[in-house]
């Protein structure tokens, strides 16, 4: 049983692979659809333009099998990873995602200072989330953004950071989990949502 790290040559993939090791998830970085379809779980990382990693994606002839197995192996989106569920962005100009879920990326306004950059407090939404168990309210998680989820339904947002305007800091709906900041650095709190996630999965069996 492992978790597939997906590799699409956008950023962090080493220190999220780093940071689930060091809770003792088994995990392997992929870009082969075999290895993706075998796999118990999903991460998708990413740092960078939402157009280039969709381009990214589809170059890797990536976008068939993840649409197949997100919806039926337990998922998780780290920022731009998470950003990609949703239909489209508006960065660069209206740019397609995968659709998985309903809403739109864009541009946190300029009234407030961008990139989000930084360490931010969580809102709790969902008290009775797996994923989030054991982090408490107001817990510090890394952020590094210029653009945020508007999803379709509020109801897939567990937690919430407060910059100036509402951002969704994480989601959840089914068997999919998301967050925007970066549990990979994030100190003890990120690893412990890591471990969480870990759990759901074997959980899962």
């Amino acid at each position: 049983m492992y978790i597939a790290v997906i590799n699409y040559n956008m950023g962090n993939i080493s220190s999220v692979k780093n940071a689930f090791k060091r809770i003792g998830a088994n995990v392997r970085v992929t870009s082969n659809a075999r290895v993706i379809s075998n796999a118990k779980a999903l991460v998708l990382p990413g740092v960078g333009a939402y157009k280039d990693a969709y381009k990214n994606l589809k170059k890797l002839n990536l976008i068939k099998v993840l649409k197949e197995n997100i919806r039926k192996k337990i998922f998780l989106g780290i920022c731009l990873g998470m950003q990609l569920l949703f239909e489209y962005s508006l960065e660069n100009g209206k740019n397609k995602g995968l659709g998985i879920l309903k809403g739109s990326v864009e541009k946190i306004p300029q009234f407030v200072k961008v990139p989000h950059m930084g360490w931010n407090q969580l809102k709790i939404l969902k008290r009775n989330s797996k994923i989030l168990s054991g982090i408490k309210e107001g817990d510090n998680f890394y952020f590094v953004h210029s653009y945020y989820i508007i999803p379709g339904s509020k109801y897939v947002v567990s937690s919430t950071t407060d910059y100036g305007i509402e951002i969704a800091a994480s989601i959840e709906h089914d068997n999919i989990y998301g967050f925007q900041f970066h549990p990979e650095k994030s100190s003890t709190g990120g690893l412990r949502l890591l471990e969480n996630f870990w759990n759901i999965v074997k959980e899962k069996g």
